[in-house]
């Protein structure tokens, strides 16, 4: 299961991390929900090689306003701590996959 971080523990959790998904998400947002089962499948997959995070926007909005986080879920890619790109909305399963494939090997 993906770490639980807050405003104040951000930076120290993934600032030595060669790569690093962040997951913005809500209690409330159905399409965070949907996705959840997918993030944690993908989890597993690439444990070796992608830490993942979460972060509740409604209680960390200081993160969510640094990063331009205007709807979620917002996945965040950061390589050693480094915000580098984005995603935005609901992707099912295997088109994040895709993605993160692509990125292990960049």
């Amino acid at each position: 299961m993906a770490e639980e971080i807050t405003d104040q523990s951000f930076a120290a959790a993934t600032t030595d991390v060669p790569l690093a998904i962040v997951d913005f998400w809500a209690p409330w947002c159905g399409p965070c929900k949907m996705m959840a089962p997918s993030l944690e499948n993908l989890e597993k997959k690439y444990s070796q090689r992608v830490k993942f995070f979460k972060i509740n926007v409604d209680d960390n909005k200081e993160l969510a306003s640094k990063y331009k986080i205007m709807s979620i879920p917002t996945l965040l890619l950061l390589r050693n701590g480094v915000a580098k790109e984005k995603v935005t909305g609901f992707y099912p399963q295997a088109k994040l996959d895709h993605y993160l494939e692509r990125k292990v090997k960049e």
